[in-house]
């Protein structure tokens, strides 16, 4: 008896607080939300069973130990090797040839950051934050995870389990945040505004455009280079049409295996002695204003255009300036074909801004960096 009761005080349940099994609600609400409700299910499911391990006593499973999520998260994220990598993979799946068809919408993708300078303002001077905390709040208006974790691993570290969650959370909740939005910002008559096919895209043109951008987006901003290099390599791979087994590689099973270490690291940060403060409460309402701020900036600026512009274009493609692609433009395009019966069906406009919002989230991020770091 005595060999059993010691067994059980050194065992993790005789170890468990309240904030492990709040954390594991918290996990298990990520789980759920991700099974049942599909979203973001390849990154939300890591992420919770992640911050599962991490609250498990004794088990030394949390990023911030020196267990194997340590060693994950130490020798991937902190190196600042994961992230990048993701936009390699996302640079493959992403097709710029709507933004090159029509390069104004570029503008909408820029303008659609205006909740990362909002929020990073309001978490500074309002909320108290540290210039390199606010900075790390502040990018999640861009709806880019890989990009939230980039730059808080290396600004915030102590904050990357609030700053992902909210990231991928508001991502997940495209859907019912930004339809109110566009309908709050626009008149039934501009939601009805009908855009023409954008001009054809030559293969010289879709070659050129990631190599050109990454050397001048990389030379204006250099600390933007691990993600735009990434990315627009990974671009490469799929426009030159003669890498095809690396496409393949980059765009499949190489961002799969870095998203399941990713997530798990991530989530692994998620202890509760580090995820429940108040903090956290913090970012999870700015990034909710950052969001919301991004969503509206890019609806107003597409409604500025129009007052210099012969063709009109629909302002609610520039709710898609976010940066989650392509969820924010097939909210545009069902939102817009809700409210006119099926008339104006603005998905491929929408893919112009919605592309356009990956580079602008990443030069951002590199913004933050080179004043910052």
């Amino acid at each position: 008896m005595t060999t059993f009761l010691e067994l059980l005080n050194q065992s993790g349940f005789a170890n468990l607080v309240w904030g492990n099994w709040l954390m594991f609600v918290v996990a298990g609400t990520l789980i759920y939300l991700a099974i049942v409700k599909y979203y973001e299910p390849l990154l939300l499911i890591p992420i919770g069973f992640g911050a599962i391990m991490a609250n498990l006593p004794l088990a030394d499973m949390g990023s911030y130990g020196n267990g194997i999520m340590a060693l994950i998260y130490n020798s991937g994220i902190k190196t600042e090797l994961l992230p990048p990598v993701i936009f390699l993979g996302v640079g493959v799946l992403t097709d710029f040839r709507p933004l090159l068809g029509r390069p104004i919408t570029f503008l909408l993708g820029a303008a659609a950051q205006l909740g990362i300078f909002v929020a990073a303002i309001g978490a500074a001077y309002i909320l108290g934050f540290t210039f390199k905390e606010a900075a790390s709040i502040g990018i999640i208006g861009g709806a880019d995870g890989p990009t939230s974790i980039f730059l808080a691993s290396q600004l915030a570290p102590h904050l990357l389990g609030p700053i992902a969650v909210a990231a991928y959370s508001y991502m997940s909740l495209v859907p019912i945040i930004q339809p109110p939005i566009m309908r709050m910002l626009t008149s039934k008559k501009e939601r009805a505004i009908d855009m023409p096919q954008a001009r054809p895209v030559s293969k010289t043109a879709a070659i050129l455009f990631p190599i050109v951008t990454g050397i001048i987006a990389s030379l204006a901003i250099p600390s933007s280079a691990p993600l735009i290099g990434m990315l627009m390599f990974g671009n490469l791979l799929r426009e030159c049409g003669v890498t095809e087994r690396l496409r393949k590689t980059a765009g499949g099973s190489l961002i799969d295996i870095v998203t399941i270490f990713l997530g798990l690291a991530v989530g692994a940060t998620m202890a509760a002695d580090h995820f429940l403060t108040m903090d956290t409460l913090k970012v999870l309402v700015l990034g909710a204003v950052a969001f919301s701020f991004s969503t509206a900036g890019g609806v107003i600026f597409a409604k500025f255009l129009n007052l210099f512009l012969k063709k009109k274009i629909n302002p609610c493609i520039g709710a898609a300036g976010v940066s989650a692609v392509p969820m924010a433009a097939r909210v545009v395009q069902k939102f817009v074909s809700d409210e006119t019966d099926g008339d104006v069906n603005p998905l491929m406009p929408a893919m112009g801004p919605n592309v356009a919002g990956v580079i602008g989230s990443a030069v951002a991020a590199g913004v933050f960096l080179t004043l910052l770091r």
